[in-house]
């Protein structure tokens, strides 16, 4: 089943008194580019959840959105420095003894001294944090998985349409070809003819003409690898996944033979039939540019 690269995905957990919310979207893009947006609590799991994600998707531009709530009563605590304190009183001792003052330092004065009594939030068990982090992402990638699938069916039905269309114009196109040439011949008989009046007509000569013509406009090596590689791209459209850099190639060599189609086109019906048929090319490689 193919896959677009346009999708969203959400999913929200709550455990153990933390919520965890992911919402992610993606769109088109060559390669697989992600970029995460997290508190900064969450920055050291950035490599494991770039690792998970790859196992979801291959291709597209992912903006990754998480949010994290802790409403345990124990993430902050207070932090006594008694080495500090201790500091503190030996410069209180030595302040009285130099300046003859009074040491009224009581516990409240000590207490208030810089960094003798912190508040430090607690660390959250890494592993703990990882598995309720990690359940919601996966809840957000099989949702966008889901929501790319759904799209993808809906882009392989426009390409088989657009393909098939193709196909109709290369086939008119073959039917054109010896019409063409059967003209041509018509139109030399009648010039020789209208020049030559009653004198005798080399036959000859005209069929080399004709074959010199036809050798010029012929465009059956075209046709040929145009509909193989319509073939090649509806199988490839059948395959599992990971399909778009191939398609893509694919639809660059349909570029390459319907170019050539058209500059050997020496009649406007061939001309329109070759314009037709690179347009559609075009609407294809337009689709493909979605297809992950």
């Amino acid at each position: 089943m193919i896959k677009s690269m346009t999708g969203f995905g959400r999913f929200e957990i709550s455990k153990a008194e933390r919520k965890i919310t992911v919402e992610l979207k993606s769109v088109n893009h060559r390669y697989l580019d992600v970029n995460i947006r997290m508190p900064k609590k969450l920055n050291f799991f950035e490599s494991s959840i770039r690792n998970l994600l790859k196992q979801y998707a291959s291709r597209g531009k992912i903006d990754i959105f998480i949010t994290y709530e802790d409403m345990t009563e124990t993430q902050v605590a207070l932090k006594y420095n008694e080495t500090l304190a201790r500091e503190y009183m030996e410069y209180y001792k030595k302040m009285r003894e130099t300046f003859g003052l009074e040491n009224d330092v009581k516990v409240s004065t000590l207490a208030r001294c810089p960094e003798v009594i912190t508040m430090e939030e607690q660390t959250a068990d890494e592993e703990e944090l990882w598995n309720i982090l990690k359940q919601a992402l996966e809840g957000a990638f099989e949702q966008l998985v889901e929501t790319r699938a759904a799209e993808g069916i809906h882009l392989k039905k426009d390409l088989i349409e657009k393909l098939d269309n193709m196909e109709t114009y290369v086939e008119k196109v073959e039917e054109r070809s010896p019409k063409i040439v059967a003209e041509y011949r018509e139109k030399i008989e009648a010039k020789v003819k209208e020049l030559l009046d009653d004198t005798q007509i080399d036959e000859n000569r005209i069929a080399q003409e004709v074959v010199l013509f036809a050798d010029k406009i012929c465009t059956d090596e075209e046709t040929v690898r145009l509909k193989s590689h319509i073939r090649n791209m509806k199988e490839t459209l059948e395959a599992s996944e990971g399909i778009g850099r191939k398609l893509d190639f694919i639809a660059q060599e349909m570029n390459r033979e319907a170019n050539t189609i058209l500059s050997k086109a020496n009649d406007l019906e061939t001309s329109n039939l070759a314009i037709e048929l690179k347009t559609e090319v075009e609407k294809v490689r337009e689709q493909i540019q979605n297809i992950e």
